[in-house]
């Protein structure tokens, strides 16, 4: 138990690994949330918590994707909600449209998805169920499919979810605002009679968040700066979900872009002042604070696996729909099997991954490599480097991007593993009988298209080979 955990206080991020675009809601005395996962499968994962600061993940609501790599396509920003006894979540693909999941149980299961609004380059969607039984739906714009982007467009939508029921009324052009770009990820609420619709804006490196409000839904609305950067360290604070505790409190959860470790979450306080939400402290994100609802016991989103239950870990996801002949779980290992595929390893589907952690940590696991084939322990972003034993017609060998060759056993387990330091400098280790040592230069890792690298494990070859995977444990350093 940490320190901020023993005293009832919280240190930002509280989710400290690529959970991009979050959205949160609370159902009674309980808080769940999901967050954009692009082309991983599973998608949309769904986390718990019953204080804002401690969460666990408690399963997924896509179960499949695309059957090649598509960086920085698939699921984009979702919206979650609970509507009529059952959880809802909307997000768009900007190759397909707007889509919607739901479920009785946020567990699942969750109905396949349903397409609500087809067309290119419509993202960012958030549904309201308003007091008098009509429902709509605010999206943004993807000026890469759409052509146009800046701008937030007001469906009605079908009570049921299941289509929307006109052509769009344009809501806000921020093209008309001085100072605005890339308004996008709009979030819609009503409070006290007021709509408010919550949207960041600048871009995920160096932006801000807004808010909007109005009389009417369809506006005219008027705008207020919200949450910004300001004298702290926290660049481009924005995009997330606005939700309060069981005793009237108010809170945002809310992104920052920090590179190869992805968008990291914030929990900022949120209070109101002349009729406008103030976040943080005056505007400014806070290092922490106390924890919103006290007395909840310390949890994390799993890390290390292994490997002894009867599925994967809820952490781990394929960069593409995973084929049932590539893993297997058997007597507390993982094995995979030496699947085809592209040599590069950001383009190879059958790579399994999960979030690089924001603090530095070492990771490591054991592997056999039996057959024909090549296995082993990867960082894998836009660019993507590995340690792993590789057998070949003169034998079987340890091998690190340009480091020499080491010879080793056939069949006979070798412990590798990486060092993430400060960056996200990555320092591949491995130990072939005198410990764990440095092998190689060092690698930076890098971000995705939209997403943080991932630390995760391959076997590629011919089909004939096998990779056997004791526990996979990650060590972060506090």
């Amino acid at each position: 138990m940490t320190g901020e955990e023993m005293t009832g206080t919280y240190r930002n991020p509280v989710l400290n690994a690529d959970w991009s675009d979050p959205d949160v809601i609370r159902v009674g005395e309980d808080f769940y949330l999901t967050v954009s996962t692009f082309t991983k499968v599973p998608g949309l994962p769904i986390l718990h918590s019953r204080d804002l600061v401690n969460w666990t993940i408690i399963g997924h609501a896509v179960t499949s994707g695309y059957d090649d790599v598509r960086p920085g396509c698939g699921v984009w920003a979702p919206s979650l909600r609970h509507q009529d006894g059952r959880f809802w979540i909307f997000y768009g693909d900007p190759d397909v449209g707007i889509c919607q999941v739901n479920a009785e149980d946020p567990r699942g299961p969750w109905s396949e998805p349903r397409v609500v609004k087809e067309g290119l380059g419509l993202i960012d969607p958030c549904p309201l169920w308003d007091d008098d039984g009509q429902a709509y739906l605010v999206h943004g714009w993807a000026k890469s499919r759409a052509g146009i982007n800046n701008r937030l467009t007001l469906h009605r939508m079908s009570p049921d979810a299941q289509k929307v029921l006109d052509d769009g009324t344009l809501i806000i052009d921020a093209d008309l605002l001085p100072g605005y770009r890339t308004l996008e990820g709009p979030k819609l609420y009503k409070r006290d009679g007021v709509y408010w619709v919550f949207a960041p804006a600048g871009g995920v490196e160096n932006g801000w968040q807004s808010v909007f409000r109005a009389e009417s839904i369809f506006g005219p609305y008027e705008d207020r700066i919200v949450l910004r950067q300001g004298g702290t360290d926290v660049n481009g604070p924005h995009q997330g979900g606005w939700v309060d505790t069981p005793s009237g409190e108010h809170w945002f959860m809310h992104f920052q872009d920090r590179g190869p470790y992805g968008r990291v979450v914030h929990l900022q306080p949120m209070t109101w002042n002349g009729g406008w939400p103030v976040m943080g402290a005056d505007g400014e994100p806070v290092p922490g604070g106390p924890v919103p609802v006290p007395g909840g016991a310390p949890s994390t989103p799993a890390t290390s696996d292994d490997f002894s239950g009867p599925e994967l870990g809820l952490q781990w996801s394929w960069q593409a729909n995973p084929v049932p002949s590539w893993w297997e779980l058997r007597d507390g290992t993982l094995r995979l099997a030496c699947a085809p595929g592209p040599d590069d390893l950001t383009q190879r589907p059958s790579v399994l991954g999960q979030r690089l952690p924001g603090d530095p940590c070492t990771v490591t696991t054991t592997l056999t490599l039996e057959g024909e084939g090549r296995a082993g322990l990867a960082v894998v972003g836009d660019t993507a480097a590995s340690i792993a034993l590789e057998s070949t017609p003169d034998g079987t060998f340890l091998v690190c991007g340009d480091a020499e060759p080491v010879p080793a056993k056939a069949g006979e387990p070798v412990t590798v593993g990486a060092r993430i330091g400060e960056g996200a400098l990555v320092t591949f280790l491995a130990d072939t009988g005198e410990g764990l040592r440095e092998v190689g230069e060092s690698f930076q890792a890098t971000q995705g298209r939209w997403v943080g690298a991932v630390i995760g494990l391959f076997a590629a070859g011919g089909g004939t080979g096998q990779a056997i995977f004791d526990a996979f444990t990650v060590d972060i350093e506090r």
